[in-house]
């Protein structure tokens, strides 16, 4: 239920990103700046998530009163990283998926969509489950590793980025 509230926020978003910057997409300085901000976008995330290792921090596991559908909506809406990431790192994939068509831009939202519902789920089993079984040790090793997977991700939008605009 939280994917869905989260996709009634994402789908009109990658609708409206698509169609009101698809015409200036066309430039390779354009689409060198997009994968430049979302490379810059993923390597903070990741250091971020990296330097977030440092400090010691317990989780709670506590219940929402919320119904995981608005919470879905209202967390997604209210994540300043997931506008920056359509704003960046989103829009270079969604123009990618635009230059092959319609049918693929589609395709391209579903498969987004389904891609965070299985990271939804494999979040809160690994979360709860892990945590219980293998300590807050594990949890922090699996941190780390995602940090790493962001950072080698930007690293690559900025190659990519700087090979279009020279």
């Amino acid at each position: 239920m939280i994917a869905l509230g989260h996709a009634v926020v994402e789908f009109p978003l990658i609708l409206l990103l698509v169609v009101g910057v698809a015409r200036y997409l066309e430039s390779p300085v354009v689409g060198g700046c997009i994968g430049a901000a979302g490379g810059v976008v993923l390597v903070l995330m990741g250091m971020q998530l990296l330097l977030s290792l440092r400090r010691e921090s317990h989780l709670l596991a506590t219940g929402s009163p919320t119904h995981p559908f608005v919470l879905g909506v209202v967390l997604t809406a209210a994540n300043p990283y997931f506008l920056v990431w359509w704003a960046t790192v989103g829009l270079a994939l969604a123009s990618q998926a635009v230059g092959f068509g319609a049918v693929a831009l589609v395709a391209f939202a579903v498969v987004h969509w389904l891609c965070d519902l299985v990271w939804l789920e494999v979040l809160s089993q690994a979360g709860y489950r892990g945590s219980k079984l293998l300590g807050p040790r594990a949890q922090t090793v699996v941190s780390a590793i995602c940090g790493a997977v962001l950072l080698g991700f930007g690293i690559k939008f900025l190659y990519d980025a700087g090979v279009a605009l020279v």
